[in-house]
């Protein structure tokens, strides 16, 4: 018996042409048998694996997940180990394959045949348990399909429950406390300074996240959606591997997999260089720290350290705090850190990092910084990146940009229309609330429903003191792309129930559209603001105009009637200030 060199082609498809390969189940150096399955092609009819029609050893693959096939296309040649007429490379006649290609069940009549048994199965995977996750597996759950949940951590939840939003908000709440405390002194009610136990306060925060994840586990359980934690990546379209060694086959899966904290280049490892997640242990309280990065999540840290008493100071490569904010947001706030932080650099780069025993050495570049400082702790906040390219989508015909984006449609499907994907790891912003409409909609498309992401707008808020929120046209976007818009202001200076609470530095503004009146942006600073600027976003939504927000009857004395009086404002019938409409 000799070796020769054999070329396998695609058989006859019969009417069908330009057929996806969506599965390739063999690699060179892979020993195959006769009728052994070598590839898996799917029409809009069927799915059906192509056997082997030689014994052999792979030498070469010609084609790869996602190529397009036709009749008579060569799909391998193989190191034959079988008995031949001709010494050079053959190809066997199309008619053979074909006969044996007729000797196969089609693999949408029987499921297609995997190398290996799958460990579990499911109508539905879920890769990642934040909220995108959850939502997507509870929601799949309740219109009746059989759910998988992966998740890679010892508990659901994912970076929002466990290391983001949540955990971070206690500890912004801390810290609204003892500001709160320490500014009723200029109004005759007095406090000692506060005894921080960071052990303490860190235990309160973990029985804060327990709680919520405990109650997302009870209500897997009682939507019967199985949990499964491991580390999952794609083995083919309809097959996970995880680094258990299980493996699960699927009919659809939604990648909700989130994303991670941007590194910075050349950063030592070092335990006092953190990033968000380790800020939020607390562990232990530095007397220095600098906050890497001025966006959102670095600013809220800030509020929280500054107030605990460490000396805070915030580096920022551009040339504003939480850049693409609209800078009359952004100034009530930053004329209170002025005040607190021991220093903020606009502008300014950091160009190295050095572990010494004192502390941190670190050296700036740009225009009025520092040459080096050493401080205690060193918060790295640049930002996040998705993890769209951490799964291996290439072996599912999945794409993944650089960036480890995945592109999508308004169902949120990407390329291969039984895979979807949403939250961190799609286009648009970073966040929760996003990632949980999105959840709905891929969950309803893989149910057989009709549903679309079509939200008008997103809202956005930091959680700094005071808070910061914004939802629809920015002032910034608005200039940049050359959309006409009129502007409405009013001063909390004003407000009987922010001069109470002794924060009149705050204001609500509301964006309207020039032609048609309609609202169509708004910005609040203040206390609460991320409660307040859901209001505004369904105004939005709603096409509403000032007229409609203003007749509409607000609770007196509420922060929120100052979404009413900015409306009135615009419509000039506003009697709480003399803002007179410009004609």
């Amino acid at each position: 018996m000799t070796t020769h060199q054999v070329e396998l082609v695609i058989p006859d498809l019969g009417d069908f042409s330009d057929v996806e390969i969506i599965e390739v189940l063999v690699e060179p150096g892979d020993e195959v048998a006769i009728e052994e399955s070598l590839i898996t092609l799917e029409t809009d009819k069927a799915s059906m694996d192509v056997p082997s029609t030689h014994a052999g050893k792979v030498r070469a693959l010609k084609i790869k997940v996602g190529d397009k096939v036709n009749s008579g296309d060569v799909m391998l040649t193989l190191d034959a180990t079988e008995l031949v007429e001709s010494e050079s490379t053959v190809v066997l006649d199309i008619e053979v394959q074909k006969a044996i290609l007729a000797a196969a069940t089609p693999a949408a009549e029987v499921g297609r045949q995997p190398r290996a048994a799958a460990t579990h199965s499911a109508q539905l995977v879920v890769i990642g348990s934040g909220p995108g996750g959850y939502t997507a597996a509870f929601r799949a759950a309740d219109l009746g399909l059989q759910v998988i949940l992966v998740e890679r951590y010892p508990v659901i939840g994912g970076v929002c429950l466990n290391v983001g939003c949540i955990p971070s908000k206690a500890l912004l709440h801390a810290a609204r406390v003892i500001d709160d405390a320490a500014a009723m002194a200029d109004h005759g009610v007095r406090f000692g300074k506060p005894k921080i136990d960071a052990l303490a306060l860190r235990g309160w925060k973990n029985k804060v996240v327990a709680r919520l994840t405990g109650g997302l586990t009870q209500l897997a359980k009682q939507r019967k959606v199985t949990v499964i934690h491991g580390v999952a990546k794609f083995a083919s379209p309809n097959r996970l591997v995880l680094d258990s060694g299980d493996a699960i086959d699927f009919e659809h899966c939604i990648i909700a997999a989130g994303s991670e904290s941007a590194e910075l280049p050349g950063t030592p490892d070092d335990p006092r260089i953190v990033d968000s997640t380790g800020a939020l242990e607390l562990d232990p309280l530095p007397m220095r720290m600098l906050v890497v990065g001025g966006g959102i999540i670095g600013l809220e840290l800030a509020c929280v350290y500054s107030a605990l008493g460490t000396k805070v100071t915030v580096v920022e490569l551009t040339d504003a705090l939480m850049p693409g904010t609209d800078p009359d947001l952004v100034r009530p706030f930053r004329k209170i850190i002025d005040k607190r932080y021991e220093s903020i650099m606009l502008g300014t780069k950091v160009i190295g990092m050095l572990a010494t025993v004192p502390g941190i050495e670190v050296a700036f570049e740009g225009k009025n910084a520092p040459a080096r400082e050493v401080y205690d702790r060193v918060l790295i906040s640049i930002g996040r990146r998705a993890n769209g390219d951490k799964l291996d989508c290439e072996k599912a015909g999945v794409n993944v940009d650089q960036g480890g984006i995945i592109p999508v449609n308004k169902q949120m499907q990407t390329n291969v229309p039984h895979i979807f994907a949403i939250g961190d790891l799609v286009a648009g912003p970073m966040l929760a609330h996003k990632a949980s409409h999105e959840a709905k909609v891929a969950a309803e498309v893989a149910a057989g429903q009709k549903s679309a992401f079509d939200a008008r707008t997103i809202p956005s808020v930091a959680y700094t003191d005071p808070e910061i929120a914004w939802v629809g046209l920015t002032e910034i976007d608005a200039k940049r792309d050359g959309i006409s818009y009129e502007k409405s202001k009013f001063p909390w200076a004003a407000s009987g129930r922010a001069l109470s609470l002794g924060r009149d530095e705050g204001f609500t503004k509301l964006l309207f559209d020039k032609a048609t009146g309609r609202v169509i942006g708004g910005g609040i600073v203040g206390p609460n603001a991320g409660d307040l600027i859901a209001e505004v976003g369904l105004a939005i939504e709603m096409g509403a105009d000032a007229t409609d927000i203003g007749q509409t009857i607000h609770p007196h004395p509420t922060l929120s009637e100052t979404i009413a009086f900015a409306a009135e404002a615009y419509d000039g019938t506003l009697t709480d200030l003399y803002m007179p409409k410009k004609r």
